[in-house]
């Protein structure tokens, strides 16, 4: 389905040289007297490598056809992540390069959304929330509650975030995986 240029939005996915594109940054410019136009950042869903296209505001584009479904992975096998799809009980296996840093935050039995493009699973959505346990990180200290200070903290599924000082080994946190960033202690 053809669209104009101006339509285009952070989140879409368009087909741009033939492979699907997800639209990481967009900025629609009108410098001066001279014409409209939609300077993109995007990355191919396919090799993930990112670059940035200047559209004219009259040219048009195609929107990928993008389906989703729901998946619960199950375990890594060294070569391929496998995931069972939720409603028919497919299962899908999917390459370290398909799902790129979202890989560290898998853990058994978690349920994700995957995107699909013409069949093929191409990348998958993880939750804004995660709840993991603190397994390694340095002892609390006294002015913890006083500073902002912050410090390196091991997670249960490897990932190493910074939290704040009064975060002890052992508790519960809440981190967001996509900006890989700590939200809060769990309740």
């Amino acid at each position: 389905m053809a669209i104009p240029a101006t339509q285009i939005r952070r989140g879409s996915v368009i087909i741009f040289n033939g492979e699907p594109h997800r639209v990481i940054e967009f900025e629609h410019r009108t410098p001066g007297n001279l014409r409209a136009f939609i300077q993109a950042k995007m990355k191919n869903l396919r090799s993930g490598n990112t670059l940035e296209h200047r559209f004219r505001a009259a040219d048009t584009v195609e929107k990928a056809e993008m389906s989703t479904q729901e998946l619960q992975y199950l375990y890594h096998d060294g070569h391929h992540y496998h995931f069972m799809n939720t409603a028919n009980y497919e299962m899908i296996e999917l390459s370290d390069d398909a799902l790129g840093e979202s890989a560290q935050w898998l853990t058994e039995n978690m349920v994700i959304l995957a995107e699909f493009y013409e069949g093929r699973p191409i990348g998958i959505d993880l939750p804004a929330a995660l709840e993991l346990e603190v397994v390694e990180t340095e002892p609390t200290m006294a002015t913890a509650t006083k500073t902002a200070m912050t410090k390196p903290a091991k997670l249960s599924n490897g990932v190493v975030v910074q939290v704040p000082a009064f975060v002890k080994q052992g508790e519960r946190v809440r981190v967001d995986p996509r900006e890989g960033k700590y939200l809060e202690r769990a309740k």
